[in-house]
């Protein structure tokens, strides 16, 4: 059994150990905060942008534009990676890692390249998957204009004509304790039946396919941005629930090593006082 010295070392780690999570969970509340308004006030943009392309896309479904048909239907799938850059968030990255592992061992017949977006999911791959792109600091300035980089290298590597399509996995915001794990089809963009769309017949300017190059570009910017805030308010949810457990566990072993480090004590100075006790008893026979 521990001495009490030891044990006082102990208690003290733990303190230092609880500010230092309860001090990481304010952090990624005030984060959180802040991300889950700027992701639910993308999601109407995101829709309608969403929706337009595919009244257009069912009007037009004899278009071969690059993006709405795929250029090589036998060619290897190019798999995005959506992670976090740190860790201390629960399982927000270990999931995606592990989905997308299982993904690709369930499609053996496939040949995938991997685009990380991130730093956990391009140090779990890099050494046993093909990655040909990865970013770090994906959630540092998370605009439109921000993206444009990896939205230009998402799509060369498309227009190569080496890959069937593009997948991207990511964890998508629910709520502050609930993210919920997403694999969606980027590329070719996939035509959506919908009751909402208009029966009317369009007059295009400057041209259909102009129109139509333009929708699809704007979706791919948006739907990667709206990606990336999904992610990011999943990613703070996640650390400050992670970090608030770590805090409660905390104040929960602090409790049981002091009230064993008062127990011990305890019997420390009965054991002294009975041996005071005894050589004073001693000393008078």
């Amino acid at each position: 059994m521990a001495n009490l010295r030891d044990l006082r070392t102990r208690i003290d780690s733990i303190k230092n150990t609880k500010q230092i999570t309860n001090a990481m969970k304010m952090v990624a509340a005030a984060k959180l905060r802040k991300s889950q308004d700027l992701c639910i006030n993308s999601r109407p943009y995101a829709d309608y942008v969403e929706k337009i392309l595919h009244t257009v896309q069912v009007k037009n479904r004899n278009s071969t534009h690059k993006m709405l048909v795929s250029p090589n239907s036998n060619g290897k799938i190019l798999l995005v990676i959506v992670t976090g850059d740190r860790g201390l968030c629960g399982s927000f990255n270990s999931s995606i890692i592990r989905y997308a592992n299982q993904y690709i061992k369930n499609h053996p017949d496939k040949t995938f390249d991997l685009f990380c977006l991130g730093r956990k999911g391009y140090d779990a791959f890099k050494k046993n998957s093909n990655v040909v792109q990865h970013y770090y600091n994906i959630t540092e300035d998370i605009t439109i204009s921000s993206i444009y980089s990896r939205r230009d290298a998402l799509l060369d590597l498309y227009n190569s004509g080496e890959y069937e399509k593009v997948e991207v996995v990511y964890n998508e915001f629910k709520s502050a304790i609930q993210q919920e794990l997403q694999c969606k089809q980027l590329l070719p963009i996939l035509s959506q039946e919908t009751e909402s769309i208009s029966t009317i017949d369009f007059l295009y300017e400057p041209d259909e396919e102009s129109l139509i190059e333009e929708l699809c570009i704007k979706y791919i910017n948006v739907e990667i941005w709206r990606i990336l805030l999904e992610s990011n308010a999943a990613e703070q949810g996640a650390r400050m629930t992670a970090m608030d457990s770590a805090t409660n566990n905390a104040i929960e072993l602090i409790d049981q090593l002091s009230l064993l480090y008062n127990r011990m004590r305890q019997a420390q100075i009965t054991t002294e006082i009975i041996e005071v006790a005894s050589g004073a008893e001693a000393i008078q026979q």
